[in-house]
């Protein structure tokens, strides 16, 4: 176990393959506008859709066990659905502080749904999780979830937030994997189920052309995040945040002015 001191003043670790996790840190600084944040990105992991349960369930431990000795945090979120499915419950046994997870709406997709079609998108690696299988069982058992792995959404994500275009053929493929199955016109509510997925949410309305519920974890996770650090009284004044990647700090220089708009102005590499 790796033990530590908790400071008020310790930040909230933000932990994604890359600036997906960003949707997650938006709700939660609705929530939490002054908590001291740390924003970590594997993009030297990067895609974590397409790696194996094996490769992911050893990755993820290690590099959150030295950001945590790095940074001190009082609470872990993964904002990245994959690691989540995966790596979670190994992550919880080897940390002494409280890590909050990401996984797929099922439970509020379900009650929103009216047609009882609901679709959910996702890289692969979590679309075939035996997790998700179980959320659905659990509470969608008389709705008909259609899965889509769609890993190139990521890449969409991350170039919308570097400043360009996202590709519009990637997010029609997306949409297509959906509608193409077998009750796919009955779809009425979509299933975020990857970090990255809500930053491209108007290009994949705009490509669905009807109108279509979207839903992500973010609002419960922020929830989540705020009732277990309810007891602490944050800065008066934020602090400036930090952006450590496993990657190449020259890769973020695309991405400075969205991290200037979440206050990571610190960039560091681990």
């Amino acid at each position: 176990m790796i033990s530590k001191p908790v400071e008020a003043s310790s930040p909230i670790l933000f932990f994604d393959t890359g600036v997906g996790g960003l949707s997650v840190l938006r709700e939660a600084q609705k929530l939490l506008p002054n908590a001291p944040i740390v924003y970590a990105a594997d993009y030297a992991g990067m895609p974590y859709g397409t790696k194996s349960e094996e490769e992911l369930s050893t990755r993820i431990p290690l590099l959150l066990g030295r950001l945590v000795e790095r940074y001190k945090p009082q609470l872990v979120t993964i904002a990245c659905n994959t690691a989540s499915t995966i790596a979670l419950d190994v992550v919880r046994s080897v940390l002494d502080i409280p890590v909050v997870g990401t996984v797929p709406a099922i439970k509020p997709a379900s009650q929103m749904s009216k047609t009882g079609v609901i679709g959910l998108l996702g890289t692969q690696a979590t679309i075939r999780q035996p997790y998700v299988d179980r959320l659905a069982a659990e509470f969608a058992a008389d709705k008909t979830i259609l899965r889509f792995g769609a890993p190139d959404l990521v890449n969409a994500a991350e170039a919308k937030l570097r400043g360009e275009l996202p590709d519009p053929e990637l997010i029609d493929a997306a949409v297509a994997g959906l509608l193409s199955q077998q009750r796919g016109d009955e779809i009425d509510t979509i299933i975020l189920a990857c970090t990255h997925f809500p930053l491209v949410q108007d290009e994949l309305q705009k490509s669905f052309v009807r109108a279509i519920q979207f839903i992500d974890g973010s609002q419960g996770i922020a929830r989540r995040i705020a009732y277990l650090t309810r007891e602490v009284i944050w800065p008066e004044v934020p602090k400036s945040g930090v952006f450590v990647t496993t990657g190449d700090l020259i890769q973020l220089e695309l991405y400075q002015k969205t991290l200037e708009q979440f206050g990571l102005t610190r960039l560091e590499a681990l």
